[in-house]
This record gives structure tokens, C-alpha cells and sequence, in this order.
């Protein structure tokens, strides 16, 4: 494993990142880039990636009320998009994240 300290750029084997993934990870959420790199093919960079967030339901609310206030009455849903949903709603089931333990 080699580092450049300038940029905080890690390289590591593929057996080495392996050995220690946690550890590797809390390197690249403390702001290292790591090139985790093997002999027979290209380097794979990971660094931390910003996921767009997603809406709260307050924001959500908020903005359903400012529309009905500039509709004059309030929106009702169609009963078809509202059968879909209660589908959805009733088939729903947890997601499964064993593999990820």
C-alpha cells in the first residue's frame, strides 16, 4: 500500500482492500481517494460520492398545500392512481439486506 500524502491518494491491491474493507472506507469518508489496483486490469477509484437527497415529507406537504391554495380548492387524487397505490402499499414488502452483513 503507498499513499501520497498531497492529495491523500491511496493505492492498494485488490488482497489488500479485501483484508480490511471498514477500514479502507472510513479512509475515503475522512476524505482519501483510494485506487485499488490489480495487476491485470485498470485501476478502480473509490471515493465518496454524494447521493441527491431526497424530499422530506414536511417539504412535500408544504408544497401540496401551496398548490391547493393557488387552485383555490383542493386536488383529490383519481381513483384509479389511488387503487394503484393502496396496491402498491398492501404488496409492499422489507427489503432484504442480508447480503449486505
Amino acid at each position: 500500500m503507498t499513499y501520497d500524502r498531497a492529495m491523500e491518494v491511496i493505492h492498494i491491491s485488490e488482497a489488500e482492500a479485501a483484508k480490511d474493507l471498514p477500514g479502507l472506507l472510513a479512509r475515503v469518508r475522512g476524505g482519501a481517494e483510494v485506487m485499488i489496483e490489480d495487476e491485470a486490469s485498470a485501476s478502480v477509484p473509490v471515493r465518496i460520492s454524494v447521493a441527491p437527497r431526497g424530499r422530506l415529507l414536511s417539504e412535500s406537504l408544504a408544497l401540496a398545500e401551496k398548490h391547493a391554495e393557488e387552485l383555490g380548492y383542493d386536488p383529490v387524487m383519481d381513483a384509479e392512481f389511488a387503487s394503484d397505490l393502496e396496491e402498491i402499499i398492501r404488496n409492499r414488502k422489507p427489503a432484504d439486506r442480508s447480503a449486505w452483513d
